[in-house]
């Protein structure tokens, strides 16, 4: 599942790509058609008149985006249902996820990050909802011991913005950072967040962003500086996202494994030397 030499490349990169990790006929296509019949039942309830053509994986959102066109709080209905689905679900507490998470933290304790799991929905030329350079335990918490899974649920080319790495730039440790961005006030929560001096940081690191396949897998440390690419494509960009913790991090055992923005803590009350806010 997992071989030495992969992982001494997340302990030294911070993000490894393992490729067609998950089954695309048990794990992959079952997610792919609840969301397809997610949409089609939203187009049925509004009667909208957009064709839903007949489920394929390769285009379960053909009508996604005629519909938002029609309604764009249709895509947020969307957003929030699908990451409801059991199909996800049973991939979130995959028995495969906990032991490549134990073997990577060498634990036998794995937790899942409450509210740290969903499908992002990437929209063309969008940038609101685009996630800027960050580390993920700001946001998240839990503990520095923390790794995103996360997988495609489209093929990610190059024109559709694909997520972008600075390997070996966990190992800086937490960064301090801003919780409000003065040139995009439209920004609220994790979104505005933003890393101090992050020009100068990103300056000291190659960046790579690996194209994806449905099935593959991306593990990402809590620490790792990574950003959203910028979707010039037609199509949307759907993507998956699983947190995973250790429980016997000593800093994350401080603090009682407490989860970050969604759940309402405040970072500053966590780890108030890192907020430089006025």
């Amino acid at each position: 599942m997992i071989t030495s030499e992969q992982i001494e490349a997340f302990k030294s990169d911070g993000v490894l790509v393992i490729r067609n990790f998950y089954d695309l006929e048990k794990e992959i296509h079952p997610i792919q058609e609840g969301i397809y019949h997610i949409i089609a039942t939203l187009i049925r309830r509004h009667r909208l008149d957009i064709p839903v053509p007949e489920f394929s994986p390769d285009d379960f959102d053909a009508a996604f985006l005629p519909m938002i066109r029609h309604d764009r709080r249709l895509g947020s209905t969307v957003y929030d249902a699908i990451k409801q689905l059991p199909a996800f679900i049973r991939l979130l507490s995959s028995h495969r996820n906990e032991e490549v998470f134990c073997v990577l933290r060498n634990t036998k304790l794995a937790g899942l990050c409450g509210q740290g799991h969903g499908i992002r929905i990437d929209l063309p030329f969008e940038d609101r909802y685009r996630a800027q350079w960050h580390q993920d335990y700001t946001a998240q918490l839990r503990s520095l011991d923390g790794i995103v899974f996360w997988s495609p649920l489209k093929q990610i080319d190059s024109s559709m913005g694909p997520v972008r790495f600075c390997p070996g730039s966990h190992t800086r440790g937490i960064l301090p950072v801003t919780l409000h961005d003065a040139k995009n006030p439209e920004r609220t929560g994790a979104y505005a967040m933003q890393i101090a001096n992050i020009d100068n940081i990103l300056d000291e690191y190659e960046v790579i962003a690996p194209l994806t396949m449905p099935g593959d897998l991306v593990l990402i440390d809590f620490l790792t500086l990574h950003s959203s690419g910028y979707n010039t494509s037609d199509k949307v960009r759907w993507s998956m996202q699983m947190r995973y913790f250790n429980y016997l991090e000593p800093v994350g055992l401080s603090h009682a494994w407490k989860g970050g923005i969604t759940t309402g803590t405040r970072l500053k009350d966590i780890h108030p030397d890192i907020v430089i806010d006025p």
